[in-house]
């Protein structure tokens, strides 16, 4: 523990856009997110053992796919998937024809083949040039196998190689995340290699470049400069093993290229609005080594027109003490292009890069109306352009109930069967009712003693330090995996939630319940109180949702807290109703009385009519539906100037578009017109205000403020902090006043929360919207965003969980107050003084996190806080400090910590 505290003072590496570490999620073979439609097969040997029967965990009809016949060496299958939009791909786990426990098929081994555009395959190798990847040796095991380097693709193809003629076949999963940067590739000069009498040799090439190479120059193609991973401050040194100094840099020669720069070209999917250029880079100047003195650009909308002559650029003040690896990054203007070129100016002998990557977004010209997709959304693809809003959403398909089927023979004739018949059916149906009986009675007694476990687990992870391989055995035939891996590179055993705790109970098992929680479902020690544990039937409601007046909800009661007194005041003397959003997660935990208030006075806001909303782009999506970016077209007028909008001026104004899928429950839907109500009603300058809403028709809408900057995680991960470096080469940066502004505004609209009673339960800088005049106001859908699926912690498939900012009693007791919420703002603070540059407790997994929460609750001075960030007066970390304080009641209440705020603004 000591040294994990230690390593948390430590400054934290910069990271770059897409985290080969974090990028580790089903792509949605198993989940059936991928459809079938996407999976090809060169061939198959029966209909049965087709390539959509290749999904990993999964036994239906014969159990895999088959290529036709016995593979033989020279023979070339192949299993295609195509995943729809450029994916970076870090992961494949395979696994052998199970068949109902007849499989005897798998695959030894494979080679990997993708493209970008169907087009032009490229063959996969390792770091060291090897092609073939280990697979199975036995039909149950699923071998999760590293790729390293990772592939950036759409199409990938998984091809058996046999050293002996034999049957093979094989179920797969892929695992990444999408390919946000849209980079088709990139040309630069050959990378050069770096020969000094008395050091040792550095080859600085792009070894994994998968382009083509012609006269000194690679085009065509991705490598080193996308896969994610960042040269160390001595270029010498490497990450990798088994490769040659220098490996994780490419680098020039100044004197080898005539005219004293580095020209790239880099190609994009779409044509994209560029706002910056984040270029990682070597500054060893003892070695005469230095950061770019100057970079120019050109853009070229098309890749049939001619380039811009206006370049966008920038000229960097050289740091000539520091000889650490860096981020440089170029402001771009918001210039629209589908390909850039751009000059890098030698400042000494040498210039090295390790990673460069963009921040954009896809210029959209006019919103289209595309069919609506029949495949399932997966939380890591990045879809075509959405539809208008007025399309309705597919219906998500669910997986049909076990249903036990008796085989019953024909009764003949006779009058003997016929009353044999009779008897055997009165049988049956006693027999269903005593199981019906004792089953109840059995849940009964679980619910009330809890003495079962249900923490054994049915996995279990082997790996070497040294291997990109991990093997998960199960003694079942079709077992269960968890769909979220580790955030550490190499694999560690696989454990569930909790499996880490410390013994907290005198009982001599660790005995665990299972319940629903509004907000989330966890897994609950009962050796703790189920304290703050509310469980919540809604009873439908019916609705008229044109006249504005909605019938009144039957809110029902729940159970109210016991023990664990105090002083503290929040929402536990009172029943709570927790509305489940069209994110799949709760804004707010709302007493019943506040909603019954609330409710009875129906909605404050208009019908806004739907044809003026234009579709930008999704935001997010969840269980019940998306959140859309969109343009509303005289909102103004609309709104008669009682909520001040930021452009007044009558141009169209960015507004957030939650909508409720068609398909959904009665339950969603009315938990969906309760939280409209709600909203309507809340009113402050730093919580996001509902405009208007879309609710005589489907889908139902709600219209929410936006912000112009997005959210403050994004806005501040992409600027620097303030210094004369940044003024003198314009680069987006942030003072210390505007963070202890935005700091005071947040604990304001947090005030405000807490004054009625409501409780945020996901307080961070990713539910925080920023202005063009810094203004925040506090959101909600952080969570139904897939660029935040790292900061939420999956529990086998059944939800998700921000633990890095939750308070130790919401983790173990299911306890959320507005306490809780000010522990969460402590950890919003140090986001904030951390400029977003890292993940809280970014060294520890997130099974050290649970662990961690154990250690304040036995508090014997073991558990691991938060480093104090460098941007951070010391008076505001003691704050932080005391948001993070063992007992709720030595927390501040957000009415302090407002006014101390304010004090350091002023």
């Amino acid at each position: 523990m000591l040294f994990l505290m230690l390593l948390l003072l430590l400054p934290a590496e910069s990271r770059s856009q897409t985290d080969p570490a974090q990028c580790r999620y089903a792509l949605g073979m198993q989940d059936g997110s991928i459809a079938d439609d996407d999976l090809t097969a060169s061939s198959q040997w029966y209909e049965s053992t087709g390539p959509k029967y290749a999904r990993l965990g999964r036994d239906e009809a014969d159990g895999a796919w088959c290529p036709a016949g016995p593979l033989h060496p020279s023979d070339e299958q192949f299993l295609q998937v195509d995943l729809r939009s450029l994916c970076f791909v870090t992961l494949v786990g395979t696994q052998g024809r199970s068949g109902g426990g007849a499989g005897k098929e798998f695959v030894r081994i494979y080679r990997l083949d993708y493209s970008r555009d169907g087009d032009r395959w490229i063959s996969w190798k390792s770091r060291t040039g090897q092609k073939v990847i280990q697979g199975n040796s036995n039909v149950y095991d699923v071998v999760l196998k590293d790729l390293r380097p990772p592939v950036i693709a759409r199409y990938l193809r998984i091809i058996p190689v046999t050293e002996l003629t034999s049957t093979v076949c094989m179920r797969m999963e892929l695992y990444g995340c999408s390919w946000h940067d849209g980079l088709l590739s990139y040309s630069a000069p050959e990378g050069q290699i770096m020969a000094v009498p008395g050091y040792p040799i550095a080859y600085l090439n792009d070894s994994t470049y998968d382009g083509f190479l012609e006269r000194r120059l690679q085009f065509g193609g991705l490598g080193q400069l996308t896969d994610g991973l960042l040269g160390m401050d001595d270029f010498l040194q490497t990450h990798q093993t088994r490769t040659w100094q220098g490996y994780d840099y490419v680098g020039w020669r100044n004197d080898s290229l005539g005219p004293g720069y580095v020209e790239m070209d880099f190609l994009f999917d779409k044509q994209r609005n560029f706002s910056s250029m984040k270029v990682h880079c070597n500054n060893m100047f003892s070695r005469g080594v230095k950061i770019f003195k100057k970079v120019s650009c050109l853009f070229k909308p098309r890749l049939i027109s001619d380039w811009e002559p206006e370049p966008v650029g920038i000229t960097t003040v050289l740091d000539d003490k520091n000889p650490s690896a860096r981020f440089v990054t170029v402001p771009l203007g918001n210039r629209v292009g589908k390909e850039l070129r751009c000059q890098f100016s030698f400042a000494d002998t040498w210039m090295m890069f390790s990673e460069i990557s963009f921040q954009s977004n896809m210029e959209v010209i006019k919103p289209r109306v595309i069919p609506v997709h029949t495949r399932l959304p997966s939380p890591l693809s990045t879809a075509d352009p959405e539809p208008e809003l007025s399309t309705m959403l597919q219906s998500q398909e669910t997986t049909p109930p076990f249903i036990v089927s008796w085989p019953v023979d024909r009764p003949d004739d006779g009058s003997t069967s016929v009353l044999i018949g009779c008897l055997v059916t009165i049988i049956l149906l006693l027999l269903v009712i005593i199981v019906l009986i004792l089953w109840c009675q059995y849940v009964r007694k679980v619910l009330e003693k809890a003495p079962c476990r249900i923490l054994d687990e049915e996995v279990m992870g082997q790996h070497s330090s040294c291997s990109d391989t991990m093997v998960v055995h199960s003694s079942h035939s079709n077992p269960t995996y968890e769909t979220v891996f580790l955030l550490d590179p190499e694999y560690q055993e696989p454990v569930l939630l909790l499996h880490k705790l410390p013994e907290l109970s005198q009982s001599a098992e660790d005995s665990v319940l299972i319940l629903s929680n509004p907000a989330y479902d966890l897994f609950i020690p009962t050796s703790f109180p189920l304290i703050g544990w509310h469980v919540m039937k809604n009873k439908p409601i019916s609705t008229n949702v044109c006249s504005g007046d909605y019938a009144e909800p039957d809110l029902t009661q729940c159970t109210p807290h016991q023990g664990f007194q105090s002083s503290v005041p929040h929402y536990a003397e009172t029943d709570i109703v927790s509305l489940q959003g069209v994110t799949g997660s709760n804004m707010y935990a709302v007493p019943a009385l506040t909603v019954d208030s609330l409710t009875r006075k129906g909605i404050s806001v208009g019908e806004f009519p739907r044809q003026r909303l234009h579709f930008r782009e999704k935001l997010g999506e969840g269980q019940f539906g998306e959140v859309h970016l969109c343009e509303a077209e005289g909102l103004q007028e609309f709104l008669g100037g009682v909520v001040p909008l930021s452009d007044p001026d009558g141009r169209p104004v960015l507004v957030a578009v939650k909508k409720l899928r068609a398909d959904a429950s009665k339950n969603a839907r009315n938990d969906f017109l309760k939280e409209i109500k709600i909203m309507s009603r809340l009113n402050h300058p730093n919580i996001v205000r509902l405009l208007g809403v879309c609710v005589c028709t489907d889908p139902l809408c709600m219209i929410t403020e936006y912000m112009e900057n997005g959210d403050l995680n994004q806005f501040l991960s992409q600027r620097e902090s303030e210094s004369t470096l940044t003024h003198a080469n314009n680069i987006p940066s942030v003072s210390l006043p505007n963070l202890l502004h935005m700091s005071a505004q947040i604990s304001s609209g947090m005030r405000y929360l807490a004054s009625l009673n409501f409780v945020h339960r996901d307080l961070a800088t990713r539910n925080c919207l920023v202005d063009h005049q810094l203004t925040i106001k506090i959101a909600d859908f952080g969570m139904s965003r897939n660029l935040y699926s790292g900061d939420y912690y999956r529990i086998q498939g059944r939800a998700v969980l921000p633990i890095r900012w939750m308070a130790w009693e919401s983790i173990l007791l299911g306890k959320f107050t507005t306490a809780s919420d000010v522990w969460a703002f402590g950890v919003t603070l140090w986001e904030i003084f951390t400029l977003c540059k890292e993940q809280p407790y970014s060294l520890l997994s997130d099974e050290q996190v649970i662990e961690n929460t154990g250690e304040f609750f036995r508090n014997q001075g073991r558990q691991i806080f938060l480093s104090h960030p460098s941007l951070c007066p010391p008076t505001l970390f003691e704050l932080m400090l005391r948001c993070w304080s063992r007992d709720t009641k030595d927390r501040p209440s957000f009415e302090r910590v407002h006014r101390h705020l304010q004090e350091h603004v002023a």
